[in-house]
């Protein structure tokens, strides 16, 4: 279940009807997945074969056509991060930088943690993911995405076209790391 830290007053929320509310004022979509069927071998893998990622896919299958059915995303796939990721750190120093995209950013988190830092009405604020949780950062709203401390997560990303989903990198005075 997310959770909502609010950088400016430090302020938490912390119960579902309450995060969801406030990620819908926001326009963010917020939803839930069933992480029961995924196979406990699944639940803490961080370096997937091809055949595991295309696993989480199929499992997951009703759910992630139903989005894209829903919002136009036409092309999907896996992530996979964690200390064995080869050159974690200077990827996530390219995440960690405030951005925007021409399309959405939408992650299903399947197995650890991540959090997207995202420019509301009234400041930044960070929405702690863990499996189950799917979120959509819409079109221009400047945001990034990080690992929290256990620096393991595996995400479903949906794009409209995975080609043409760059960061442009986004300067604000406003946002205090």
């Amino acid at each position: 279940m997310a959770t909502i830290r609010m950088r400016n007053t430090n302020k938490r929320l912390t119960q579902e009807q309450e995060v969801k509310s406030f990620l819908d004022e926001q326009g963010v979509l917020y939803e839930h997945w069933d992480m029961e069927k995924l196979p406990n071998d699944l639940h803490d893998n961080f370096t997937l074969s091809d055949e595991k990622k295309e696993e989480i896919l199929s499992l997951f299958d009703s759910e992630i056509r139903s989005l894209a059915n829903r919002r136009g995303y036409e092309e999907w796939d896996i992530v996979a991060l964690s200390d064995a990721t080869p050159n974690l750190d200077e990827l996530l120093k390219k995440f960690e930088q405030v951005h925007v995209h021409t399309e959405d950013e939408v992650r299903a988190i399947t197995a650890g943690n991540g959090i997207f830092t995202i420019k509301g009405d009234s400041g930044y604020f960070d929405v702690e993911l863990s499996a189950g949780d799917v979120i959509s950062v819409p079109v221009n709203i400047p945001h990034f995405f990080t690992l929290m401390e256990n620096r393991q997560v595996v995400a479903v990303r949906l794009f409209i076209d995975a080609s043409g989903w760059v960061a442009h990198l986004y300067d604000d005075p406003d946002f205090k790391s």
